[in-house]
């Protein structure tokens, strides 16, 4: 590998190469030993998120294997309180300290072997942080060692060793992400990913999180110097004029369209200097009339030089995507055997089930992609894409229909699974690619189905890809979304009108959602000052995404009327006139009405999905043939299992599995709060923990002193999750002021063979 220094000479970036060793480190009766770049290379450490920066989700650790892992025990627990990280963490391990964030979103470094607090660094409750994970660089003598995150829209970084800021990064030891993307930074109320990014030399590449709705800001790739925090490029994701693309916009969409982001995972083959980004839909989701065209490099597989940013290839999934057809899951890097010859080969999950098989140095198909006709759009001034990608060999891992006989037969109520039935009968569906009408459309998988965040991971070894997958379908209903319009009267009145307008699709008029997916809001006002609802308005809470349309003002009335529903006071006929939609076809561009509809999540009372088991699976296929090798139902539901009903996979899991060189697939699953752990080879079931919480995100798996552990972040679900004493039965290891609440459950869980059968 080399070593890449920037300098700025007469306008010009210029990169000054030079020889350089990564190491990578163990503890070993205190004395630390350097691995090679081979070592690294062979999947033994855990210092990258996901476990290295090809994105394998893959470990050739193989202490704990087929034999012994139902004898594996928690050793020890962190709690993270419940202000902690957000559906799932993926923690680093290097020379023995694990990095984890804390609670109230602290950073902490963490013996790996017992838990026993190093050091904190405080980040005083930040409303934004980079969640899932973290990264870390380090010089090449080792003298500076960094972590990266992000946190409130900037980019920090900290001593490794010490917890302490460094500030000499950026300004003042930040970097403003807000900045640079054509808007007016004070506009853009999120821009920074839940997901962090990668360390590539001595640069530090990153995509976004932009939000969901109209005027989101842009999701442009850029890359950081690691040192100095200086931009060292940036990938326009929406081309301005000029650029490659810009021809499949409308000639101003460059400054109001957003999205087109890397939110989720992306890959780098570190040979080739190649990052493989996987783009999300543009904004709006749904509605796409004033971004006609294909809309490059919406919902694209992107090859980029990592160290320039300069564009090399690129495939498109969907092409003007009106159903949130995001790209997520990071793309893996596989070497197979095709037509007698080894190939080099980037694998893309989507959220609509398809699989995406491409040469990695051109992206061309390995199996053919046919361009297919799909149902036109009804919607005024829709133009839908006349034809779309479908993959001809490799079998989609998701179901793509949802037609009456499949309801689920388990709905108690046999008039609801009627009416249930009948919903789905009455609604437009002729394809996977029907888009959103004015009427009812159906959409399967759905925009919260597939492969998302996490979601996929192979075996080298072997060719073997895994995906993590949800059959969750939706039923979409454009109708033109009522301007923004002021009424007299108190907050809570103030805050009525904000709720129908932007809540009440969802939550209903009620308030009572359709829990779990999409929770009551009856009493949701549980804190202070409603911080709850704040930060889930101002950061999304999946799968409700982010509203960077309402200011602060807007969500204290909001927070007011939820407080106090009975003291709205608005006459029926005043909220007709409200929530009417324009007298005239909505206005295109920015700043005019648009339409919109809700995410339409079909669940039925029970709060359960309306489509027949399984919710969740667990595929396997071989890469070498492009065949499914095996398909699960990936765990299952506490209520369910109860009644007897058993094999419906999760509802739903957030994030992934990790393969090991040893034979196993380990993976958690959030509503029977349990690690599963499979034969990678059959998709049986080997052994199971049960959780004190609901395990959500990758796990991290390490070795330490020639002792592998598994850790896993957690977090209780009330309608889920067992919660209480028999978390902090668990917990060991801990000095007192560290277990922060009496029943604490939230935080990451470690896991171990006992020590006398790890030393054998």
């Amino acid at each position: 590998m080399q070593r890449v220094s920037w300098k700025f000479v007469t306008g010009t970036w210029v990169v000054v190469m030079g020889a350089v060793t990564v190491f990578s480190f163990r503890h070993s009766s205190g004395i630390v030993d350097a691995a090679t770049d081979a070592q690294k290379a062979s999947y033994t450490s855990w210092t990258t998120y996901g476990g290295s920066n090809s994105d394998a989700q893959y470990t050739a650790l193989k202490q704990i294997d087929r034999s012994n892992v139902g004898q594996i025990q928690q050793v020890w627990f962190y709690p993270s309180g419940n202000n902690g990280f957000r559906y799932g963490s993926n923690p680093l391990v290097i020379d023995g300290v694990m990095f984890v964030y804390g609670k109230n979103n602290d950073v902490a470094a963490l013996e790996a072997t017992t838990g026993k607090v190093v050091w904190i660094h405080e980040t005083h409750n930040p409303r934004l942080i980079s969640h899932r994970g973290m990264a870390y660089w380090e010089s090449k003598d080792r003298t500076d060692r960094r972590l990266i995150f992000h946190m409130n829209n900037e980019l920090h970084e900290i001593d490794a060793r010490t917890g302490k800021d460094v500030e000499s990064f950026g300004k003042n030891g930040a970097v403003d992400l807000r900045e640079g993307l054509g808007r007016v930074p004070s506009s853009i109320r999120q821009i920074e990913s839940g997901t962090p990014g990668r360390v590539f030399e001595n640069l530090y590449i990153t995509g976004s999180a932009t939000g969901e709705e109209y005027e989101s800001p842009p999701g442009d790739l850029r890359a950081f110097d690691v040192v100095t925090g200086k931009l060292v490029w940036q990938f326009h994701t929406v081309p301005h004029p000029g650029e490659m693309g810009y021809d499949t916009w409308p000639k101003e969409a460059y400054k109001y369209v957003g999205g087109v982001n890397n939110w989720g995972e992306f890959s780098i083959d570190e040979k080739r200097g190649i990052a493989y980004f996987p783009l999300g839909a543009p904004t709006y989701d749904f509605y796409g009339a004033d971004r006609l065209g294909a809309n490059l490099f919406s919902d694209c597989i992107l090859a980029l030089d990592v160290r320039t940013g300069k564009y090399l290839w690129h495939f498109q999934s969907t092409h003007h995507d009106l159903w949130d057809y995001d790209l997520m899951t990071g793309p893996k890097l596989m070497t197979i055997q095709h037509d007698g010859k080894r190939v080099d080969v980037v694998v893309q999950a989507g959220k609509n089930g398809f699989v995406y098989v491409l040469d990695r140095t051109n992206g061309k198909p390995i199996w053919p992609i046919e361009e297919r006709p799909v149902p036109k759009s009804d919607v005024p001034g829709e133009e839908s894409w006349p034809t779309q990608p479908f993959p001809t060999h490799v079998p989609p891992f998701a179901r793509q229909k949802f037609t009456a006989d499949m309801v689920d037969p388990y709905i108690a109520d046999p008039k609801e699974r009627e009416a249930m039935k009948k919903q789905v009968e009455a609604a437009r569906q002729e394809g996977i690619y029907t888009p959103p009408s004015l009427g009812t459309t159906m959409e399967t998988p759905g925009n919260n189905g597939g492969a998302n965040w996490g979601s996929g991971a192979v075996d080298p070894a072997t060719g073997t890809f895994y995906v993590v997958s949800k059959d969750a379908p939706s039923l979409l209903h454009l109708e033109a979304k009522p301007p923004r319009r002021q009424v007299p009267g108190p907050p809570e009145t103030q805050g009525l009108v904000i709720y129908m307008q932007n809540c009440q699709a969802c939550h209903g008029a009620e308030r009572k959602g359709q829990p779990p997916a999409i929770p009551s809001l009856e009493n949701v006002i549980a804190r202070p000052g409603g911080e709850r609802v704040r930060q889930a308005v101002h950061n999304g809470m999946a799968p409700m995404p982010a509203f960077p349309d309402l200011s602060d003002p807007d969500i204290d009335h909001l927070i007011a009327y939820l407080t106090a529903p009975e003291k709205a006071n608005v006459s029926p006929d005043v909220l007709a006139r409200i929530m009417a939609p324009p007298a005239t076809t909505p206005k295109l561009g920015p700043g005019g009405e648009r339409y919109w509809t809700g995410y339409g999540y079909m669940n039925s009372s029970e709060g359960l999905p309306a489509i027949a088991p399984p919710w969740s699976s667990l595929t396997a296929y071989d890469m070498n043939k492009g065949d499914i090798k095996w398909k699960i139902p990936l765990g299952e539901v506490t209520e369910t299992v109860a009644k007897g009903i058993r094999n419906t996979g999760s509802f739903w899991p957030r994030g992934g599995a990790v393969v090991t060189a040893s034979g196993l697939i380990i993976v958690g699953t959030k509503s029977d709060a349990k690690l599963h752990i499979y034969d990678k080879d059959t998709g049986k079931q080997i052994s199971e923990i049960q959780m004190p919480a609901g395990p959500e995100g990758i796990p991290t798996v390490y070795e330490v002193n020639g002792r592998e552990y598994i850790a896993m972040s957690a977090r209780p679900n009330s309608d889920r999750t067992p919660v209480g004493d028999q978390a902090q039965a668990a917990v060991v290891n801990q000095n007192p002021a560290e277990v922060m609440e009496q029943k604490q459950t939230q935080g990451y869980y470690v896991y171990a063979l006992p020590e006398k059968t790890a030393k054998r």
